[in-house]
Order: C-alpha cells, then sequence, then structure tokens
C-alpha cells in the first residue's frame, strides 16, 4: 500500500486562482487528486497550463450560468469513470457534484449551495442536504465513498471564531448543522476532527476586517469518509499557509491503492 494525498480547494475562481500561484501550489504539494470547487468557468476557459498539465487527467463540471459555481477534479490516476450531478434535474445546472469511481472507493466533490445571506435558499439547502446524503448511501451500497469539498456550514461551534454572533446566520443556522450532523452520524466520519479536537483550526476567512490575518474564520471545508476506510486514514489537514482565495486547500493522507 502507499501513501496518497487528496487535497480540496475552493479556488472561489480558478482563472483568478492561476494568476495568484495556482500551478506553484500544485507543483509544491503535488496531490494525487485535487478536488476544487467554484471554478466560475466553463473548459474552453480554463487557463491552457492548467489544461495540459501533464501529470493529472482532468474533468470540469462547470455551471450552467457563466462565471458561477463549477466543480472540478484533476488527478494523476484515471478513474474508471466520472459521473457529473447526483442524478436530479433540480440540482444539476450549477455543477456542484462530481463522483470518480476508482476501484476500491468513490470520490465525490461537492459544492454545497449557500442558503445566502438573507436565508431565502435555506429551504432548498435543506432539500439539496437530504438528498446528497441519499446519493452518498446510494454510493456505499456498492463501495466505500470519501466525499469533499466546500459543505457551506460550519458543523460545532468550535468551527467558527464566533458562534454566538452567527447563530442564524447563513453557514450556521440550526437546520444546516442538522443537515451536517446527519451525515456525520449516518456511517461517515469528518476526518480533521477524528484528528484534531482543538479549536482555532478554519479554512474560510471573510475578505473584510483582515479576517484571515486575525484568524477570525470559519471551517466549512471537509473530507468525510465511510466508517470502513477510517483504519486507512494517515492524516487529515488544512493549508492555511496556502492563499489565492478566501478558502484555503483541505486534505487527507490515505494509506491504499486508488
Amino acid at each position: 500500500m502507499s501513501n496518497l494525498k487528496l487535497l480540496s480547494w475552493n479556488v472561489n475562481g480558478i482563472r483568478a486562482a492561476h494568476k495568484k500561484g495556482f500551478m506553484e501550489f500544485l507543483a509544491q504539494h503535488d496531490p494525487d487528486v485535487l478536488c476544487l470547487q467554484e471554478i466560475k468557468a466553463k473548459e474552453n476557459q480554463i487557463p491552457d497550463e492548467i489544461l495540459e498539465n501533464g501529470q493529472h487527467y482532468s474533468v470540469f463540471h462547470p455551471a450552467e450560468r457563466p462565471g458561477y459555481s463549477g466543480t472540478a477534479i484533476l488527478t494523476k490516476h484515471q478513474p474508471i469513470n466520472v459521473e457529473r450531478g447526483m442524478g436530479i434535474d433540480e440540482h444539476h445546472g450549477e455543477g456542484r457534484v462530481m463522483t470518480a469511481e476508482f476501484p476500491n472507493h468513490y470520490l465525490v466533490n461537492v459544492y454545497t449551495p449557500n442558503s445566502k445571506r438573507d436565508l431565502s435558499r435555506l429551504e432548498y439547502r435543506q432539500k439539496w442536504d437530504q438528498d446528497f446524503l441519499d446519493y452518498l448511501k446510494d454510493l456505499e451500497k456498492h463501495k466505500p465513498v470519501i466525499f469533499c469539498g466546500d459543505l457551506n456550514v460550519a458543523h460545532n461551534e468550535i468551527d467558527l471564531k464566533n458562534p454566538t454572533q452567527n447563530r442564524r446566520n447563513a453557514g450556521f443556522t440550526d437546520e444546516e448543522r442538522q443537515g451536517i450532523d446527519r451525515a456525520f452520524s449516518s456511517g461517515f466520519v469528518d476526518t480533521f476532527r477524528h484528528f484534531e479536537k482543538g479549536p482555532n483550526h478554519y479554512s474560510w476567512w471573510s475578505y473584510m476586517g483582515r479576517s484571515r490575518e486575525r484568524n477570525v474564520g470559519w471551517r466549512i471545508d471537509y473530507f468525510g469518509v465511510s466508517e470502513k476506510l477510517v483504519s486507512n486514514l494517515a492524516k487529515a489537514f488544512i493549508l492555511p499557509e496556502v492563499f489565492g482565495s478566501d478558502h484555503c486547500p483541505v486534505g487527507i493522507e490515505y494509506n491504499t491503492s486508488l
């Protein structure tokens, strides 16, 4: 068995991230698999340097709306198959879910919808959370599942700097927290919390008020795994020193062959 490094990063625009050192990041951290969220580009808008990167097989799932949402997977190990979406038309147009099948597991890359500042999308978000969990559990009937991405929710109070002030804000409503709670109580494990129980570990910071400099953040980017894969985990980590987006990458090292 070998140690595989899997990374996930909401790049907040892949073209913008490319201008801010994306290729240097890729070379330095050298992931076996990199899942991206919020690419905000059609495939013909992706910088050639990323498309022609000889080390990685790349698959993209852009949103129908230009400059919005979208996901991508870059992997050194070509999947058996890649599916876009989760088979529900209502959720398909924003390019939010990709599933790569490997011999020993499924890898699901997800960019969960934000409930919006006025919570106008909270009802849709609740339906999304349940549909996405049902999708993961259906996959799990066939192979163990690794899922990763921007889930747009801080699970517990320890996962954001100011929980009391944010109680009814998007990303920390009771309804959103219940959605992620169901996932992590139904046979999936939050890999970061499997290793790290302490506070002040975040993956997203507002651009306002020097939030990142002061580490006033939220942990809203995750790797979750089927319980039967936990024994294969070597580590889970966050890379707050990586800039280029309002999010930073998160990752796991995993002892197995793909």
